[in-house]
């Protein structure tokens, strides 16, 4: 999937910053189109000059890389606010600082009850973005939305290293020790795990080794979400790509998922992509013809934002 429509959300801290510089690159590197949209921190009022600087920050960017980029007119106080943005877009770049306090404990963070809420994939950006991403993880389950995983992660950068990684989960072998397993029967469970795992793997890579000479992979053994993020910090990868199966808020609270371990352990960019979800541009009245796709996107923009992307402030100063 190749993002055609890009939203980027930022509170103008540093790594809302990173967040914009990110989707600039991306939307240069697709020909997508680029949004911005602010979001403000829970429980506390935006700065004042909120829209002015958002409009400034796209001004900034579509003369910094030579692009259309637009603000929209309407800050989002919660979440609910950004969904008519969102569903207009391929691809959410998320960039706010983490929420502190008991609701945040209960309910997640605020990109996690995003991914809830809409089946859009979700790029959160940590770091600086200095250029398009050069290397990859991509952590599969051997189900059928691991091979969407790779198509999008191929799609980011068709130059990119990227790495199939699986990790072994060993929470089986605690259960067949209470139950008083012999030591001989879990290694043999074990390597029959990984057995599967290398048959599973050799078939995956092996379907795109033809059209890539930058296939690689690994298998490690223990807790998904931990070994994902040592996998990352070992090969020094700029992105992790994990999938996200949809749930509910009491789920996700007392079933902690891979993607909300490896945003809670990974210091990079993590790319969370829910595995029922639907690119907005994939839609039947948009995917017939380009011109049909971007006619499509507009007509999307238009019923989520009023002032068709520019914001009140803008508008007043146009019209004297």
């Amino acid at each position: 999937m190749t993002p055609h429509a890009i939203l980027a959300v930022t509170d103008f801290s540093a790594q809302g910053d990173n967040a914009l510089s990110r989707a600039a690159l991306l939307a240069v590197e697709h020909g997508a189109t680029l949004k911005l949209l602010y979001l403000a921190y829970p429980g506390e009022p935006p700065p004042p000059d909120a829209a002015r600087r958002l409009a400034l920050h796209a001004m900034q960017l579509s003369e910094r890389h030579d692009i259309p980029v637009r603000s929209a007119s309407r800050i989002a106080f919660t979440l609910e606010d950004i969904l008519p943005e969102a569903r207009c877009a391929d691809l959410l770049v998320w960039g706010t600082a983490p929420v502190r306090g008991i609701r945040s404990f209960f309910s997640g963070q605020p990109v996690e009850r995003m991914l809830r809420r809409c089946q859009r994939p979700i790029l959160v950006v940590r770091n600086p973005a200095e250029g398009p991403y050069r290397s990859l993880v991509v952590a599969i389950d051997f189900s059928e939305a691991s091979r969407s995983l790779v198509e999008l992660a191929f799609a980011l950068n068709k130059d990119a290293q990227v790495e199939l990684f699986h990790a072994v989960s060993t929470a089986n072998e605690g259960k067949l020790r209470y139950a008083e397993v012999s030591e001989q029967a879990i290694r043999a469970y074990r390597e029959e795990c990984r057995r599967y795992a290398q048959d599973r793997m050799f078939r995956l890579t092996d379907s795109y080794d033809a059209r890539r000479n930058r296939v690689l992979s690994a298998i490690r053994y223990g807790n998904p979400a931990r070994q994902v993020a040592v996998q990352q910090q070992r090969s020094g990868a700029e992105l992790i790509v994990v999938g996200k199966h949809p749930s509910s808020a009491a789920v996700d609270l007392l079933f902690e998922s891979v993607a909300q371990g490896v945003l809670r352990d990974s210091t990079s960019d993590v790319l969370i992509v829910p595995h029922s979800y639907q690119p907005a541009s994939s839609a039947p009245a948009a995917s017939a013809s380009p011109i049909r796709s971007r006619r499509a996107w507009r007509d999307c923009e238009a019923s989520a934002d009023p002032y068709n992307g520019i914001s009140p402030i803008r508008q007043n100063e146009s019209s004297q």
